[in-house]
């Protein structure tokens, strides 16, 4: 591999750290589809991510590195698989 292969490869990559249930840091964000206070919905390389919480805040979003830093008190992390589609589209299908 590369270096501009490893370098691609590095900031396709999705990483999670989170401190203290108060910050979270991620990677291989491809957008921030919504945000409020309490729900914040991350397009990723790997699904949809739903991150639930309290007074949650995007401080930032890199979206040349695919980073996104998110603040607040965080509650609960979910994933929708990519391509599972929402409740009516498997509902229909």
């Amino acid at each position: 591999m590369g270096n501009g292969e490893r370098s691609q490869a590095a900031q396709t990559a999705h990483r999670l750290t989170m401190d203290e249930r108060r910050s979270l840091w991620m990677s291989g964000v491809e957008e921030v589809e919504s945000f409020d206070d309490q729900t914040v919905a991350v397009k990723t390389v790997k699904g949809r991510l739903y991150v639930r919480g309290e007074g949650l805040k995007v401080d930032k979003l890199e979206k040349s590195t695919g980073e996104l830093n998110i603040s607040g008190e965080i509650a609960s992390l979910d994933y929708e698989e990519a391509g599972a589609g929402g409740f009516l589209s498997r509902l229909f299908h």
